[in-house]
């Protein structure tokens, strides 16, 4: 096996000198080195029980069945962050076992270890948790209830940033954050969204993410920002003629349909899309949640929530008097609702006052958040009420991003998008987010969908001795959190639970 390997990294690395394929040289040692170490390893466990999973497929990748063969069409494909476990190596190709069970041969440098495991995301997290309470000052002059998800924006982002260059990268880095070497953020992109891509149902979690460019017919990209795009973010680009303006829309709308089960719908309105359009990006995210100890719903009563001081309306209030993480701060109350397995939660901000809504989003801030969040602690009776609610947001987010220091990438005149095409040929003419969700006494369901058109220019509390009560009955902030890294997948707020 050894003689073969050193054989087959010899022949990789004359392949050729151009980056794009020294880049790929380099990818296919580094995979091989990893594979021929996990078989040295793991040998006996591979040989004598049921091998674990440590690998995950890197890209679409094609499979066969009996071993590849010159001129015979694949058995099937396998999706990106299909998690495997290597067999055995044979030649280029390696025998991996998905947890399907059943043995398939596949590419060598379509596999590579786990990197969600190895890669600090810690930068990037806290980075996107900013970039995630700045927006929400932005955006929480709007009436009524507010619902986004963070993490979609930003993945949408961060894909037109790979094609960046110049002033515009510069803006687009202070704006969301990102700090470093491209490359390093991409790969720490790539890891963070290995947690949505790689779904465990036995969890009673599942959170998905999917990204897709949409070029218009005959118009080239740079193979290096396809190449990022396709392997850190798992988007493919799709082929559409944006002069069949309805057509092209439909079939971006129903790829966001499918990405999201049908919880957002028509992303793109009619006129959105024109004969100019070259580039439109998507990113989609899926997540349902069963909390880890539902609501009993013959506990859920109508009882009063507190719009302002003086008004109130009748709402189906769920109830449940149980052990959960709870505290205090600042006039403030935080509670955490585990889902599944606990690797993801609800955190509702309550302020204890019915009028406190409007001083507690003026403090939210990340620091105001670690601090809060520092008072939680497990209390074994906490008696929480927690409106059933379901909403829907959406915003236009040019205005928004070009106030929040990002101008120059929607100045058709300035903006340098030069990593995508080779030349100062596109800018950002719309930036669209739509958010759902709905929570009840099994969990909560929310989606997201974030459409970018490119076009050319023309402090702890101590327990009490009786039950801590939490009453949400007034408006109120929450989010959906990786209770993993801390990111913030969704962000906003309840004014009204029957909006």
């Amino acid at each position: 096996m050894r003689s073969c390997l050193v054989v087959l990294l010899m022949s990789v690395i004359c392949l050729g000198c151009n980056r794009a394929e020294e880049a790929r040289r380099k990818a296919v040692e580094n995979n091989l080195k990893q594979i021929e170490s996990a078989l040295k390893n793991d040998h006996e466990t591979y040989t004598s029980a049921e091998p674990e999973v440590s690998h995950v497929i890197a890209t679409e990748t094609e499979y066969y069945t009996t071993g590849p063969q010159q001129g015979r069409p694949p058995d099937g494909k396998l999706p990106r962050g299909t998690k495997v476990s290597v067999v055995e190596m044979a030649g280029s190709y390696v025998l991996v076992k998905p947890e399907s069970g059943i043995e398939v041969y596949i590419a060598a440098d379509s596999v590579r270890q786990e990197e969600s495991t190895t890669i600090d995301v810690s930068g990037i997290v806290k980075g996107g948790n900013q970039f995630a309470f700045d927006l929400y000052q932005k955006l929480r002059s709007e009436e009524g209830n507010l619902f986004f998800s963070p993490g979609s924006i930003s993945a949408a982002l961060a894909m037109t940033f790979a094609g960046a260059a110049g002033e515009t990268e510069a803006e687009m880095a202070k704006t969301l954050h990102l700090k470093g070497p491209k490359d390093q953020l991409h790969d720490g992109m790539h890891a963070l969204q290995a947690y949505w891509t790689m779904p465990d149902k036995q969890k009673d979690i599942r959170l998905n993410l999917a990204n897709r460019l949409w070029g218009n017919e005959g118009y080239e990209f740079l193979p290096e920002f396809l190449t990022v795009t396709r392997d850190n973010y798992g988007a493919e680009l799709a082929r559409l003629n944006f002069a069949q303006t309805e057509d092209a829309r439909q079939a971006i709308n129903g790829w966001v349909e499918d990405q999201t089960e049908d919880n957002i719908t028509e992303l793109l309105p009619v006129g959105v899309i024109s004969a100019q359009t070259k580039l439109v990006l998507t990113n989609a995210v899926y997540f349902h949640g069963v909390w880890s100890d539902p609501f009993e719903k013959d506990r859920t009563k109508d009882e009063d929530f507190h719009l302002t001081t003086t008004d109130k309306i009748k709402v189906p209030m769920m109830h449940r008097r149980d052990k959960f993480r709870y505290g205090a701060a600042d006039d403030l109350q935080i509670l955490e609702l585990p889902y599944g397995d606990g690797s993801l939660s609800m955190v509702v901000l309550l302020p204890r006052e019915i009028d406190g809504l409007l001083d507690l989003e003026s403090r939210l801030t990340l620091q105001n958040l670690q601090r809060w969040m520092a008072s939680v602690k497990y209390e074994d009776k906490v008696k929480v009420y927690l409106p059933k609610f379901k909403t829907t947001s959406q915003f236009q987010m040019a205005d928004t991003l070009k106030s929040m220091g990002m101008e120059l990438a929607f100045d058709g005149e300035r903006a340098d998008f030069s990593g995508m095409t080779g030349g100062r040929n596109l800018f950002l003419s719309v930036v669209i987010h739509k958010a759902f969700v709905d929570v009840n006494e099994e969990g909560t369901e929310a989606a997201a969908a974030t459409g970018i058109v490119m076009k050319p220019p023309s402090a702890a509390i101590q327990a009490p001795k009786e039950p801590s009560v939490f009453r949400a009955d007034h408006p109120f902030v929450f989010m959906i959190r990786d209770h993993r890294n801390g990111a913030i997948m969704f962000l906003g707020r309840i004014t009204d639970p029957l909006e």
